[in-house]
């Protein structure tokens, strides 16, 4: 993916928070493909027509995405791949913890704006080619930019309990958990899973919540 490419970082918060608030409902209530669709229209019904306040005001910002759609996100089944299986098999119950809250935490916070600038109008959901007896299926939409090239943005969701719920979210083939893990899992060697879980914290302190 060509980072450079106009509206694309506005794109991956959008993406993010499309990830974060897809609904978790019985498997055989709704198809993946209406999960992405009501999705959509709760983030379109939260953001739109109030973009200018919203804006202005973090703490509405933040209420809004709670309510509405970071509970129905998987924090930590993401947080634990992002963590990596060796680095979460040797935290402590206690580091864990304050890693979910921390990395969810921070992940809202610097995607926040891009979702202040969702347009459902250029997303097109494509027909849905996956299989409904695995554990884990892909929804694929393709996403207009502004200077009208469309990109792909894929969902992935897993089963967990008898429901559907988002897991990751691909952006041009890259997803974000896979970004975050190698990243993270660099930051871990050099220091430590204690310093990095600290960092967190200490960015989501520096960000005001209200």
């Amino acid at each position: 993916m060509n980072k450079s490419m106009p509206g694309v970082r506005r794109l991956q918060g959008i993406a993010l928070f499309m990830l974060l608030g897809f609904l978790a409902v019985p498997v055989m209530a709704q198809s993946p493909v209406e999960i992405v669709e009501e999705a959509m229209d709760l983030l379109a019904k939260g953001i739109q027509g109030h973009q200018e306040e919203l804006e202005a005001d973090k703490a509405a910002l933040y209420a809004l995405i709670d309510d509405i759609l970071l509970p129905r996100f998987a924090r930590k089944s993401a947080a634990q791949s992002v963590l990596g299986r060796k680095h979460w098999s040797g935290a402590s119950e206690e580091q864990r913890t304050r890693f979910v809250d921390a990395f969810y935490t921070s992940l809202v916070r610097k995607y926040a704006d891009g979702a202040l600038k969702f347009d459902q109008e250029r997303i097109e959901i494509l027909p849905f080619r996956g299989d409904l007896t695995r554990r884990s299926v892909t929804v694929k939409t393709a996403v207009t930019l502004d200077d009208g090239n469309k990109i792909s943005v894929n969902y992935v969701l897993v089963t967990r309990d008898d429901r559907w719920q988002m897991i990751d979210v691909k952006i041009e083939g890259i997803g974000y958990l896979k970004s975050y893990r190698d990243q993270l899992d660099a930051e871990i060697r050099k220091n430590s899973l204690e310093a990095v879980i600290v960092r967190l914290e200490g960015e989501v302190r520096e960000i005001p919540s209200g």
